[in-house]
């Protein structure tokens, strides 16, 4: 995921900033990028027409795959939503109560043993622009560490 694309780039090098990657870049599979303490997934696994995931994709796939990947993540402490889809997504799947807090960069949620950190998303539209600087995505980064400890 985030593998030889510009959004990977910003991703994987604060990544190797914060010392969860080997690198800091990833360009294949098998370009010996290994993550510590780090784990990247997606809140919908396939990508559906015109990238927008209808409710009940979004749902089915919470249940099937990211629910049961983050059961197994049994040191998990944080994890950091990388836009409002993922925050959105990580609410549902921890039944966050109502009303649920909006999504914000820097936003922090606390869940039981569980931290949700906001972070806008690494995409072009948001890198480009200046929304996300590589400072505001090594201060995420910076937390999550914190609060991991």
């Amino acid at each position: 995921m985030f593998t030889g694309d510009r959004s990977g780039d910003w991703l994987f090098a604060a990544l190797w900033r914060a010392g969860y990657a080997s690198q800091p870049q990833s360009v294949s599979a098998d370009d010996g990028l290994t993550l510590r303490d780090c784990w990247v997934t997606a809140a919908v696994r396939c990508a559906p027409p015109a990238n927008k995931p209808t409710p009940v994709e979004r749902d089915t796939c919470i249940s099937t795959w990211l629910a049961p990947e983050l059961e197994s993540l049994t040191s998990a402490r944080v994890i950091v939503c990388l836009g409002a889809f993922a925050w959105d997504a990580a609410l549902r799947m921890l039944a966050a109560p109502r009303p649920r807090r909006c999504f914000g960069h820097g936003e922090e949620l606390v869940l039981g043993r569980l931290t949700l950190l906001g972070c806008y998303h690494v995409s072009q539209q948001n890198t480009f622009t200046g929304r996300l600087t590589e400072p505001m995505l090594d201060a995420v980064f910076a937390r999550a560490r914190l609060l991991s400890q």
